[in-house]
């Protein structure tokens, strides 16, 4: 479903990824391991349109979206890509639902289309109390559960998982956890996960180690 081929990247004299390739199925869960510095985030940012490699290829369902410009890359990444980071990045003005919500709008989508598929990926979430409540009146657990269910608004073909428990104490990254493997079994959802945290890196299909650029 996802392929990375021969992919290059520099930032000025620094080799960050040298020649690596990749593959995820449709719904593994792939985690990505290894030191600081080991070209984890690059590939990942890369795989999932944020960043462009110098050489090399990414296909998603056989579409070169490595050649994607402008709005078209967009246009894809909203519809076909989810993405988690270690901070939640939740707008403070809006509520839990609108956040998760403001993805499906861009998309085009109907309003009321959207927020039922809101409510219920955040009641899936165990959120559903919490639907109304901004992000300072959220946990730090909750934050990042709001965030997730933002990545799955639009039915991605793939969730990037960058450190996404890296902010989170060990109680509420083992809930994390669990809920990727939950979504998994009800949307048959793909992730490709970077982490530093073996727990999380062992529940996944596949551990891909990286050192020095490339995946050994």
């Amino acid at each position: 479903m996802l392929t990375g081929k021969n992919i290059y990247k520099n930032y000025g004299t620094v080799k960050v990824l040298r020649g690596v390739d990749i593959s995820v199925e449709k719904g593994e869960i792939v985690s990505i391991v290894g030191s600081s510095g080991a070209g984890k985030s690059t590939l990942l940012h890369i795989l999932g349109t944020l960043d462009k490699a110098d050489r090399g290829e990414v296909k998603m369902n056989n579409v070169a979206v490595s050649s994607l410009q402008g709005k078209k890359m967009a246009t894809f990444r909203n519809r076909h890509i989810g993405f988690v980071f270690q901070f939640h990045h939740l707008l403070p003005e809006f509520t839990a639902l609108e956040n998760v919500c403001i993805p499906g709008w861009l998309a085009g989508k109907k309003k009321r289309e959207v927020e039922e598929r809101g409510i219920k990926l955040l009641n899936l979430l165990r959120l559903d109390q919490r639907i109304e409540n901004k992000p300072n009146q959220l946990s730090g657990g909750e934050q990042q559960r709001v965030a997730v269910a933002r990545a799955l608004i639009n039915n991605p073909d793939i969730v990037f998982a960058d450190e996404p428990t890296g902010n989170l104490d060990s109680a509420n990254a083992n809930e994390l956890h669990q809920l990727f493997l939950e979504l998994r079994k009800e949307f048959s959802q793909t992730f490709l996960i970077v982490t530093h945290n073996e727990e999380l890196a062992k529940l996944g299909d596949r551990i891909l180690y990286m050192k020095d650029g490339q995946i050994i």
